[in-house]
């Protein structure tokens, strides 16, 4: 989500049963939903950024997955779930840490959080003082889940707004590519994480680009590639002679797109799917009265740049709805299938396949009802991992759901899960 410091000036201004467990707390079983996708479990903490009822205003917002537990950010930290009862998930422990976006990446035993703002005077994370001034990622120790620890932070330039993590084992490190929070800064930094002293990360790079990139996807094993998107499209780069600095293919602009916002790959590494997010996020613009691509997925040739089909959110929202097709992945099948899960705030959660992308598919959805008063609100996040889909609610915490459709019955099992790195090629 762009919300820059411009973006949070206009938000203020708009003022099995053992697996199973309970059903979602939140109401989301009596949601206008398809009968394929259960709402089971459900952490329900309270955020708002235009309530004031709500003390310190907060967002939920990005995971990441490793083993049975998963890492949520906010913009006053991070929380730690336990998710190994997908229809009851527990609490382990929360991370306070300013900087708003929070966007989160996970390696063992160390976490990379995201702050996307100049730190006011007297900011804190973990306890410990925040130089005035500074943005760009905090480092943790997770090794205890119930008690991080700050071990480190890189400066950068123009902060950081969403973050992907590229695991270099080889080399001992973990490599950043960060997306800064200010158009200023066209292209990508580059940050290294030695694993066995993550402390002493760095920057070691910056690859520019004729955009600034709000999130980067990157899919490794045959395919070697990462695809930023930002401004009007994406950018595509080679990442198979150097993962410390990727060589740019092309750059791709499409007609309609204003802020390019998520980038993501079949597990083939042959489409390259591309959603934007018109309006910053803060706005509805899944109305009749709004143009179509602004509820637009995309699906692109990844050799070419080619546009292969596209996607338009079936189920208009109102006026009271913030909407863009926003946070996704793709589920990771042996069969060879194609098929997607998104959050797309308002619109609630959505399962496409796009087998055939020239005629992509909704397989399922659950979409809630407006939030009124207005509020930024919704899906921010909505991701597969190992048979569950896993949504961040802005306001609500986190959901589950379950997909029962027969598309998905193949799907891998992870063993972790950075939504917009895939790690392998099928």
């Amino acid at each position: 989500m762009r919300l820059t410091r411009l973006a949070i000036v206009t938000c203020v201004a708009l003022a099995s049963l053992l697996l199973l467990g309970l059903p979602a707390s939140a109401g989301h079983d009596d949601d206008p939903s398809t009968e394929n996708l259960h709402a089971l479990g459900h952490i329900e903490e309270p955020a708002s950024l235009l309530n004031p009822d709500i003390a310190d205003p907060n967002v939920h917002t990005d995971i990441a997955f490793w083993g049975k537990y998963a890492f949520q950010g906010s913009w006053l930290g991070f929380n730690i779930r336990d998710i190994r009862a997908p229809g009851n998930p527990k609490q382990v422990s929360f991370t306070p840490c300013g900087g708003n976006q929070g966007d989160v990446i996970v390696w063992d035993d160390v976490l990379v959080r995201s702050w996307n703002a100049p730190a006011p005077a007297g900011a804190t994370c973990d306890g410990e003082p925040v130089p005035q001034g500074f943005e760009g990622l905090h480092i943790f120790d997770i090794s205890d889940l119930e008690d991080p620890v700050l071990v480190g932070a890189v400066a950068l330039e123009c902060g950081s707004h969403t973050a992907t993590g590229v695991p270099d084992l080889d080399n001992g490190r973990l490599l950043v590519y960060n997306s800064g929070s200010s158009g200023a800064c066209e292209g990508i930094d580059v940050v290294e994480v030695p694993l066995d002293e993550p402390a002493a990360a760095s920057q070691i790079n910056f690859v520019v680009l004729e955009r600034d990139c709000h999130d980067i996807g990157v899919i490794l094993g045959d395919a070697m590639q990462a695809a930023c998107a930002g401004d009007d499209g994406y950018a595509l780069l080679d990442l198979s002679t150097s993962l410390e600095d990727p060589t740019v293919v092309y750059e791709r602009s499409i007609e309609g797109v204003g802020i390019g916002h998520s980038a993501s790959f079949s597990w083939d590494g042959e489409i390259v799917i591309f959603g934007h997010e018109p309006g910053g996020g803060v706005q509805a613009q899944c109305q009749e009265s709004t143009p179509e691509v602004n509820r637009t997925m995309f699906f692109f040739d990844a050799d070419t740049g080619d546009e292969l089909g596209r996607w338009v959110l079936p189920r208009l929202q109102d006026a009271l709805e913030n909407c863009t097709i926003h946070n996704y992945n793709v589920v990771p099948l042996r069969n060879g299938g194609d098929v997607l899960v998104h959050g797309s705030y308002q619109s609630g959660v959505s399962v496409v396949d796009f087998n055939d992308p020239s005629h992509p598919v909704e397989l399922a959805y659950s979409d809630p009802p407006a939030i009124d008063p207005f509020d930024l609100a919704g899906s921010w996040s909505a991701y597969w991992y190992n048979g569950f889909i896993y949504e961040t609610n802005i306001t609500e915490g986190l959901n589950v759901f379950r997909y029962s459709g027969s598309e998905t019955a193949k799907a891998v099992k992870l063993g972790h899960l950075n939504p917009q790195t895939q790690e392998f090629t099928r």
